[in-house]
Formats: structure tokens, sequence, C-alpha cells
């Protein structure tokens, strides 16, 4: 009884409009850690959907024209960065001794849009529940740190708000956290971090495809028709400014509903899932994230990377 107590508690406080995503994800953390879940399995479905209608709700506040005009310029970028993560990641998980479909889940997750892309590409490798236990398990841990320092670092290095919206889009695994981490650090940030966020998980598709391809797998590709529905909100944004109004008030919702999906996140990450994780995996893990994320920023410094 007491568990549902504080997790009701903790999902109200989450959902007040009063604390910011990295404060609502660590208040998960601290509860998934300490306190048996009461409704773990409805919290991780819950998650998943209402991460994808708060993205939706946020295109509400973007425009169209720059929606198409990040995506374009990002394309290069995206492409280059997954093609690296995808190669660096099987050849780590080659070098620690992680069986080849945990390590292939794992690199995906990093290169395009973490939890999201695993469960795409999950059923078409033929994955068991433990393995996709494991890679999940690894990316989130990884995603969560990402989420709580990279405001603060990027704060500390002075970067503009569309360089640290890049690089949260580049180098943050969950749509999630980069939109979250985004958020924290300003309204151009995360105008950026979205737009190119999305165009990432676009990736999930042909990705899906190819691996189906080489695997001979019939396995259905599971279609990320939310990022569709964003783009339409930003056609309603774009064109249809009579109702600004009730664009502003979707925005709103749907920030209040991202923060309420990083404590749904932080909750169910426990004890028990980083030891199932296990050493080599999350070694894996933890090295193709640093390679990927001081990579992109050096990049984006120098000025190598940016739109």
């Amino acid at each position: 009884m007491l568990p549902r107590i504080i997790f009701i508690l903790c999902l109200m406080v989450s959902a007040s409009g009063f604390v910011s995503p990295p404060v609502a994800l660590a208040l998960g953390l601290v509860f998934g850690l300490t306190v048996p879940h009461p409704y773990g399995r409805e919290a991780k479905t819950f998650s998943k959907y209402l991460l994808q209608a708060s993205v939706v709700g946020l295109g509400f506040g973007m425009n169209l024209h720059q929606v198409v005009q990040t995506g374009r310029s990002g394309f290069l970028y995206t492409m280059l960065g997954i093609s690296f993560a995808m190669l660096a990641g099987m050849g780590l998980g080659a070098l620690f001794g992680v069986q080849r479909v945990p390590a292939f889940l794992i690199s995906t997750g990093t290169a395009i849009c973490g939890g999201s892309a695993i469960a795409a590409v999950g059923p078409i490798t033929q994955a068991s529940d433990e393995e996709m236990a494991v890679a999940l398990g690894t990316v989130f841990v990884l995603n969560s740190v990402a989420l709580l320092i990279f405001p603060a670092i990027g704060t500390a290095l002075k970067l503009t708000q569309s360089q640290f919206g890049l690089w949260a889009a580049l180098a943050i695994h969950d749509t999630s956290s980069v939109v979250g981490a985004a958020a924290k650090y300003g309204a151009v940030a995360l105008a950026v971090a979205t737009t190119v966020k999305l165009a990432r998980a676009l990736w999930i598709v042909p990705l899906s495809l190819g691996t189906a391809v080489v695997r001979g797998a019939k396995a259905k590709i599971r279609w990320p028709w939310f990022i569709g529905l964003f783009c339409l909100a930003a056609v309603c944004n774009t064109d249809l400014p009579a109702e600004a109004h009730a664009y502003s008030l979707a925005v709103k919702i749907a920030k209040i509903g991202l923060t309420v999906t990083l404590f749904l996140i932080g909750s169910g990450i426990s004890v028990a899932t980083i030891k199932r994780v296990g050493h080599r995996p999350l070694l894996q893990g933890i090295i193709l994230w640093l390679l990927v994320s001081v990579g992109s920023l050096w990049l984006i410094r120098i000025g190598w990377i940016a739109l």
C-alpha cells in the first residue's frame, strides 16, 4: 500500500508543472532504486504513449519551415553519426565479448533514438526478452545520466542554444531526455533538438528494413507514426495562426506530459535492472556513448557541425 501512495504522490508532483524534467527523472530514479514499483508494467506502457503524445503536442510550438530547414541541415550529420555509432558499437561489442544481438541493439539505441529503436529492431533480430532487457537497461541508465548532466556541461562550456540543441539531439539516446534537456536549456535549444532528433528517429525505418533483409525476418516493422503527427501539428501552427492560444496551451500540456514521462521512465530503473545488465554490455554502452557525445561536442565546438 505504501509504495502505491508514494508513487501517486511523486506522479502528482511531476504533473504539477512546478518541477523540471531533470528533477522529475531524478525523482523517478530515487523511487525506482528504493521502492518496489507497484505499477511497473503499466507505467512502462503508459510512458511510451505519453511520450509520443507529448512530442506531437510540442509540434504546435514549431514553425514548419524551421522544421524542414533544420531537418535538411542535419541530414548529413545524422547519416554519418548513425554509421559511426553502429560500426563503433559492434566493434566494441566484439572487443568486450558482448553477444551479437544485444551488442547490435545497444548500438542501434545509441545511434538512433534509444528505447524506441531497440523496440523496433528487437523483434526483427528475434531478440529474447532477456536480451531486450539488457539493451534497454543499458540505454536507459546512460540516458538518465545524460539528461542530468548535459545542461550543466552546456552551461559550463557556454554553448549557444543552437549548439546545445544540436549536441543533445546527436548525443542523448531517447527523445524524451533530448527534449527534457533542451527544454531546460532554452526555447531555441528545444526547437533545434526536437527537430533534429525526430529527423534522426526516422532512420528507424531504413535500419529496420535493412535488418529484416539481412536476417530474412518477417517481423512487422513499427513505423514511427507520431513523427508525422508532429509535422502536422507544425503545419497547423505555421498556416493556421488564428488558434495561437490553443496551440500555446497544447505546448504547455505537452511539456508537463514530457515531465511525467521522464518520472515514469526513471521509476522503471531498479537495482535488479542494473544487475541484469551486467558489466560487459554496460561497458560497451558507456564507451560508445562517450565516443558519440564527446566526438559530436568537439565537432560542434570547432564548427564542423552547425546548422
